[in-house]
């Protein structure tokens, strides 16, 4: 039985939870995470679950949805009546047609490396919030769309049950169901292998839908009763207002059976007791993700009080050791360190490519060649906002350029490390490599709990310790900087 997030401390989330999100991470770092969205995802939108979507259909039967239980067969109890679909189709375009903001959890979800998404769900909440977020999605909601890519896409995102925008096609009745694996076998195929391979989130899904529940039994058949750990965030049931006490513990007993045979399918249900949990636990999974993504800051005309010697050294080293920490470096290869902070990420990955990857260096070289001056700001700006997005953690080293013969503080480093700061990134300026950097150590060093608010001891002294007056040691401030980021990643905020 799944705990509870933790009552006493709002902050904290049980042990099941945190091992969760640990497991999480690390498939998005492996580009190995599905998200499966189920109407409840798209509730917090004001979009109509089944029972208010089928109400006024039950009405027209003098029938009480309420009291219903199988709405797929409500819906063909009205078809039956009917002989055609065309109120079913003017309901679904009625209440899903309109334009809405996605939830934050829409957001969360846009802004993570998840490449492969399915939904039973008519709106367009998801592929919005994606398109919103700057990724090229590739809908499909027909067989025959399964039969071309399209080109650079980011994300493919499965409308298993259809689209709004052709409501006459949607699964909806008894006879959509019982003829969807003839119609649209090649959905089915590959639902199967993305959970034969992937890790899936559902969210916001009742599993009460029959065709979820036939190819997740046929799936755990073929893997002869042992399929891949899927896992499902679901609020407890909660107690309504003037609801008896009967019916409550009731319902508590029927959820526990269907955590019970979720699990019989290789689904692990997260039992929360708010909805806002959920958006915690995205948030937390985000926060967690990006600061396995560190950006280095830095640049050098001058290496005082370093010999150059010893600089690169340092620079190749930190690098080096952020790859073999499993780390990833995003850099705009600042001018005097950039092919340092490259040689030493490249040696690693290049050396154990099972270990590894070259997708845990991103370089991104400015582009200098723009010459009228607005024009080039406006891009270089366009670049650091872009280059903080993908990270969690910032480092900034040395920070400094030749303006004739007076050596001073590079404004793009300064700059970089204010964006880091308003998008809520953990800063780490290195103020034993003097120039820039020094000077960013002072200011967060004087204002520490500002931008350290929860930290411990550890993460104080350690910060202390890459100050002006450390050691210029290659090896030990490198060693001293990494145990920092570790620190700083088990902070509780």
């Amino acid at each position: 039985m799944s705990k509870n997030v933790r009552r006493k401390d709002k902050s904290a989330f049980s042990s099941e939870i945190e091992a969760f999100i640990r497991t999480f991470v690390e498939e998005l770092i492996n580009d190995n995470a599905a998200i499966f969205a189920g109407a409840g995802l798209s509730a917090s939108r004001g979009y109509v679950n089944w029972k208010e979507l089928l109400r006024g259909i039950a009405e027209g039967l003098n029938l009480d949805v309420d009291r219903e239980t199988n709405l797929v067969a409500l819906a063909q109890f009205h078809l039956n009546e009917r002989r055609n679909r065309s109120e079913l189709n003017r309901r679904i375009v009625a209440e899903f047609s309109d334009t809405r903001e996605p939830s934050e959890n829409h957001r969360i979800l846009a802004r993570l490396p998840i490449s492969t998404y399915w939904t039973t769900n008519y709106d367009k909440l998801i592929e919005t919030s994606l398109r919103n977020g700057g990724k090229i999605v590739d809908v499909k909601y027909d067989v025959a769309q399964l039969k071309t890519t399209l080109p650079n896409r980011d994300v493919v995102l499965y409308k298993m049950h259809g689209d709004v925008d052709h409501a006459e096609e949607a699964v909806l009745t008894k006879d959509d169901y019982e003829g969807y694996f003839r119609k649209h076998e090649p959905f089915v195929t590959a639902l199967s292998g993305h959970l034969t391979s992937k890790t899936f989130l559902f969210l916001g899904f009742s599993f009460s839908d029959p065709n979820i529940d036939y190819v997740m039994s046929r799936v755990r058949v073929m893997l002869h009763n042992a399929p891949k750990q899927q896992y499902c965030i679901m609020r407890r049931e909660q107690k309504a207002a003037k609801e008896k006490k009967e019916s409550f513990a009731y319902r508590k007993h029927q959820q526990t059976f269907l955590i019970k045979d979720l699990q019989r399918i290789g689904v692990h249900t997260l039992l929360v007791d708010e909805y806002d949990d959920i958006t915690r636990i995205l948030g937390r999974i985000e926060s967690d993700y990006r600061q396995r993504t560190i950006l280095v800051s830095g640049s050098a005309d001058d290496f005082q009080p370093w010999e150059m010697r010893d600089a690169n050294r340092f620079v190749a080293n930190l690098s080096r050791s952020l790859i073999e920490k499993h780390y990833s470096i995003v850099t705009g290869i600042g001018l005097g360190i950039g092919p340092s902070v490259i040689a030493g990420a490249l040696e690693p990955i290049l050396l154990e490519r099972l270990k590894f990857r070259q997708s845990q260096l991103i370089a991104r070289p400015f582009p200098f060649a723009i010459e009228d001056k607005r024009e080039r700001e406006r891009v270089h700006e366009a670049y650091r906002q872009q280059m903080v997005d993908a990270c969690g953690i910032a480092i900034f080293i040395f920070g400094n350029k030749r303006k004739g013969k007076e050596t001073k503080n590079a404004s793009g480093v300064l700059r970089e490390f204010e964006v880091a700061v308003e998008k809520g990134l953990k800063v780490v300026p290195v103020g034993a490599t003097g120039h820039a950097a020094e000077e960013l150590w002072r200011r967060v060093d004087a204002d520490f709990d500002v931008y350290f608010p929860q930290a411990t001891k550890a993460v104080r002294k350690l910060f202390s310790a890459i100050g002006p007056s450390a050691k210029k040691d290659p090896d030990e401030l490198t060693a001293t900087i990494i145990n920092l980021i570790g620190a700083i990643r088990r902070m509780k905020g």
